[in-house]
């Protein structure tokens, strides 16, 4: 029951500031359309540049959205009443977590025919994409969930967040371009879905409870 009412809650914060997570979209779809205007439509060099491009989009894109993640709940004391009752500070974790992914990692996945139109990907290129952002994604959000609890109580954190994260963000970008590189010249790629794979559970053992701890100690 309380699981289920923080995250009506969060859904329902998200349809109120729905800036949160239509500018990140909005990002992600401007960087793509510019890379062909700057480079020019030859279609071999959007697709050699295609996997990069994307994965670096997405994860500025997932970034940008979570810097202001916890400040509102930090400053009126609602991460505060959590810590004190014992109780809800998980499913409140989990339930930002869910409801970051469905505002970030959801839209890219459902823009993802565009993304092929715009860089001009073939069939094997697009299934790649599409496998990598489902795997990939998650991570994304988990990752950036956790920079936004170790910067909630800065008053500026958006730097020191991407300085943190960023470097955690670089085994993902390896891996997921180069599935979508393996797919373009007809390779299996088999391998780095399964890294992918790897990622992601190891990331969803591990993160929510740093993200708890991580406000813990910026309430304390």
């Amino acid at each position: 029951m309380v699981s289920q009412v923080l995250f009506r809650r969060e859904l329902a914060l998200l349809a109120r500031q729905k800036a949160d997570w239509l500018n990140p979209l909005v990002f992600f779809l401007l960087v793509l359309s510019l890379f062909p205007l700057g480079i020019g439509p030859e279609p071999n060099m959007l697709r050699q540049i295609a996997p990069g491009v994307v994965w670096i989009a997405a994860l500025l894109s997932v970034l940008l959205s979570a810097e202001r993640l916890f400040k509102e709940d930090h400053r009126f004391g609602v991460i505060e009443q959590l810590v004190a009752i014992q109780t809800g500070l998980s499913r409140y974790v989990l339930a930002k977590i869910a409801c970051h992914w469905l505002s970030t990692g959801v839209p890219l996945l459902l823009v993802s025919p565009l993304i092929a139109l715009l860089l001009g990907l073939d069939r094997a290129s697009y299934q790649a994409l599409l496998l990598t952002l489902v795997l990939g994604t998650p991570v994304l959000s988990l990752l950036s969930v956790l920079g936004a609890a170790l910067t909630t109580a800065a008053d500026k954190g958006g730097l020191l967040q991407a300085l943190i994260i960023l470097p955690l963000y670089i085994p993902l970008l390896i891996f997921a371009s180069s599935a979508m590189d393996a797919a373009a010249t007809g390779l299996d790629y088999s391998g780095q879905l399964a890294v992918l794979l790897a990622f992601l559970l190891l990331s969803l053992a591990l993160v929510p409870l740093a993200v708890r701890q991580a406000l813990k100690m910026n309430v304390g």
